[in-house]
């Protein structure tokens, strides 16, 4: 009997969302016509399920003819509950589109409703305005950036994938992209998301809170030495770990347990970042004992592992700027800019905007630069081109 209630709890979570927000009903529609094939979707904060329809939809003063869409039947995420928003409108390359759907844009381009294969974004970061930003279909709006756009080329069709160059706090490196790294543009990413590594340094320097790593400071403490030998000693820095025997996976003899294998596997990333951030001071010259002083910091500064950090509100005024390179060119986030507040007074609560996100190979290591880029900085998205142009916002 208790199963079955707990069934039943579980069913009306799934459906709740669909009961808050207004919904599709293809009844009272003219245009609509049936597909009914059955699609899942899962999203980092979430999953939809539901099938697959056809219809006619407006966007703004467009209509779009005959788009395939998924009347989604159950919302599996709180997310989905307390979202403002009713629906989520795709804008990344039909090839990640579930079920080879063709994607909106694609039919506005291949019907004539658009002038320009270009759509670009503005986010308005002031909550206190009416407007909360702009999407033009067809073209850009000049009132929202000033000066000219700077411009990558896709390197990868799914998200809007790009090459990015190093990362910067105030003027120094932070060692993490000086040979690239890969990032997508993606404003239905509310944070700026990236490698735990990088991240670590960034939440270190602006003074985020998050969770102490005993297996961190265990390496440093076991193995700092001989990192740093094998680093003077000009050993590539990817190699170092492995020398260490803490990343040799596929090479051990006899049998480990899951729990054995999976303490291995942390001992090799901490291990990995450690080496990063100790090759970071070493190129500075500064002494061992102050550069595993700065790690042994580091790994109190990794995120917790939701990946979001806490910083001190009071302290925005000194947090230093963070400088993406991208087209060899420098963009800046200010403190005011990558600092979340939320509340008011004495509940005031501050967020850092940098948010820890590890992508395996080989589709990662990867970035995601979201909202918190974006509201800095408006977004061109050329399709017919495929590249991505980045001017500062107004």
């Amino acid at each position: 009997m208790l199963s079955r209630l707990y069934y039943l709890v579980y069913v009306f979570i799934l459906q709740l969302a669909c009961y808050l927000h207004p919904k599709y009903k293809s009844t009272k529609s003219k245009t609509y016509t049936k597909n009914g094939k059955p699609c899942t979707i899962t999203y980092g904060s979430g999953s939809i399920s539901g099938f697959f329809s056809e219809d006619n939809v407006k966007v703004g003063d467009l209509v779009v003819k005959n788009q395939e869409f998924i009347e989604a039947t159950r919302e599996g995420s709180l997310s989905f509950v307390l979202a403002k928003f009713d629906g989520l409108l795709g804008l990344g390359f039909q090839e990640i589109s579930v079920g080879n759907a063709v994607p909106v844009w694609y039919n506005m381009v291949d019907q004539g409703l658009v002038s320009e294969k270009v759509f670009s974004f503005w986010l308005n970061r002031d909550t206190e305005a009416d407007v909360g930003g702009e999407i033009v279909f067809g073209g850009v709006d000049p009132a929202h950036f000033k000066g000219n756009h700077t411009y990558v080329p896709v390197t990868r069709k799914g998200y809007w994938q790009f090459n990015m160059g190093d990362i910067y706090l105030d003027n120094n490196s932070t060692g993490f992209c000086e040979q690239g790294c890969a990032a997508i543009m993606d404003s239905g990413t509310s944070l700026l998301a990236g490698p735990t590594t990088v991240i670590a340094q960034i939440n270190h320097a602006i003074g985020a809170e998050g969770v102490v790593s005993a297996e961190c400071k265990e390496v440093v403490s076991q193995y700092g030495e001989m990192i740093w030998d094998l680093l003077v000693s000009k050993v590539l820095p990817r190699q170092v770990c492995k020398e260490l025997g803490l990343c040799v996976f596929g090479q051990e003899n006899g049998i480990k347990t899951v729990v054995e294998k999976e303490r291995s596997s942390v001992l090799c990333e901490v291990c990995e970042m450690a080496v990063i951030w100790a090759q970071t001071k070493l190129k500075l010259n500064e002494t061992k004992e102050k550069a595993f002083e700065y790690v042994n910091q580091l790994c109190e500064s990794l995120p917790s592992p939701a990946g979001e950090s806490m910083i001190d509100c009071n302290n925005i005024e000194n947090m230093p700027n963070v400088t993406f390179t991208i087209g060899g060119k420098p963009f800046s986030l200010t403190p005011q800019q990558y600092i979340l507040k939320t509340g008011v007074g004495y509940t005031e609560t501050c967020i850092s905007g940098f948010s820890a996100f590890d992508l395996p190979p080989p589709t990662g290591p990867l970035w995601i630069l979201g909202d918190v880029f974006m509201g800095a900085y408006h977004t061109v998205f050329d399709s017919g081109n495929l590249q991505i142009g980045i001017a500062e916002a107004t």
